[in-house]
């Protein structure tokens, strides 16, 4: 068999030949263009910004060795499109949602609303962002369950970043006995929080009484920390602050009630019918 045999029209064993090696070189040109790329932007680009033009340039890259090759193999594209009839009409309706989240991959990246690493909430789905490729974003949540939710819905509904900002604020709320002294509750908490190393002194921590309740004075403590100290602080400062109050004699109320009777000889008496 000689390598000018016809396999398919006008197609030699040649031609294939070649053309795999035309798809080979341009796998190996698109890898050595997107690793210079990875090595020169490093310093000027965001990680994740980065990482989606390198991904949009390989596979413009891919696209355009695709081509050659059917046309060095003498495939028409207009001929393909034509060929494909309703199939075409299918795929053209299939891949507008990949085109939609193709695109708005590309706008997550020009707005940047969070970055691989972050902890957010993406409509009511809270996790850790573990990838943003073309097409989708990859969460992992606090469960351990990987979520994959494509681009479009992720641009098109409302995203929290827990860890955008360098502070984060959290508060309790904690009810002492009416008997108790609240202004020594309070300086008590405020000498406590002053000595925290991670609760920050500006935005200085707010402790003031809140609401007199049915059986407790409430106090609200709102305090800011590091974004990166937020989530062990918040779960250690709760009893600790009960810690310290209760060495100084103040409690934590409990829901109460007081009834009272009624003394028999003194109570009215209601006649029949009456």
């Amino acid at each position: 068999m000689s390598l000018g045999n016809i396999v398919y029209g006008d197609i030699t064993i040649l031609n294939i030949l070649f053309a795999i090696l035309v798809f080979f070189i341009g796998l190996i040109i698109a890898k050595l263009i997107t690793n210079y790329l990875r090595r020169s932007l490093k310093t000027k680009l965001n990680k994740d910004r980065l990482e989606l033009i390198i991904k949009i340039v390989y596979y413009l890259i891919i696209m355009i060795t695709v081509v050659w090759v059917m046309s060095s193999l003498g495939i028409k594209l207009s001929g393909l499109l034509l060929a494909g009839g309703f199939l075409g009409i299918i795929i053209g309706f299939a891949s507008q949602s990949i085109v939609g989240n193709l695109v708005s991959g590309i706008f997550l990246t020009i707005e940047h609303p969070m970055k691989i690493g972050n902890a957010v909430n993406i409509d009511g789905t809270v996790g850790i962002v573990e990838d943003i490729n073309l097409i989708s974003t990859r969460l992992r949540t606090f469960d351990g369950l990987d979520i994959r939710i494509p681009n479009e819905k992720v641009f098109t509904t409302s995203i929290t970043n827990y860890v955008s900002n360098i502070a984060r604020r959290f508060e309790y709320t904690i009810g002492i006995r009416y008997e108790d002294d609240a202004q020594k509750a309070i300086s008590i908490i405020r000498e406590f929080l002053d000595n925290e190393s991670f609760v920050l002194v500006n935005p200085a921590p707010l402790v003031f009484v809140s609401k007199l309740d049915d059986s407790s004075v409430n106090i609200t403590i709102k305090i800011w920390s590091p974004v990166s100290q937020w989530y062990s602080l918040y779960m250690r400062l709760l009893w600790e602050i009960k810690d310290i109050l209760e060495q100084s004699d103040i409690c934590i109320a409990f829901p109460q009630q007081v009834i009272h009777f009624a003394d028999k000889e003194n109570a009215p008496t209601v006649k029949p019918g009456q």
